[in-house]
């Protein structure tokens, strides 16, 4: 079996991220979606699941769901082939019920990313890597400060 990764998001609304999600490009799989949680794929090997609150509950009981419109806990960062792609994902967030552009945009020359929120508050950002041009532009690997 590949690697997998299943990332849990709890909402407070399941259709409504549902349709949000399935707006900006992910499939929803109906095996493993109900009226509690939606599992939406972005590839083969990469799962959001979309938890209602009182579903995604029972999974921490000892501990209280963020505020994730007013605190944040995990950045998502999803890859893509050209800038172009990045900025129709987060075109089709900010027009899905989504916030685009939660910070400014990087453009490093060879990295380019953007930001949107879900309709939740968790942060999402798209980016697109030339990975020629980033390994010209660091040929040793990045620098780092000791720690």
């Amino acid at each position: 079996m590949s690697k997998m990764i299943f990332v849990n998001l709890p909402v407070k609304d399941v259709a409504k991220s549902t349709a949000f999600y399935e707006a900006i490009g992910f499939t929803r799989d109906p095996r493993f979606s109900n009226e509690m949680a939606s599992a939406m794929q972005w590839s083969d090997t990469i799962t959001l699941m979309i938890l209602g609150h009182d579903f995604y509950s029972t999974f921490i009981p000892h501990k209280t769901i963020a505020d994730s419109s007013k605190v944040n806990e995990v950045l998502l960062c999803l890859s893509f082939d050209s800038r172009e792609a990045v900025d129709a994902i987060t075109e089709k967030a900010d027009a899905s019920g989504g916030t685009a552009d939660v910070r400014e945009p990087q453009d490093m020359g060879f990295m380019y990313g953007r930001s949107f929120e879900d309709p939740d508050g968790h942060v999402f950002e798209p980016m697109f890597m030339d990975m020629e041009a980033a390994m010209a532009a660091f040929p040793d690997g990045p620098a780092h400060e000791p720690a």
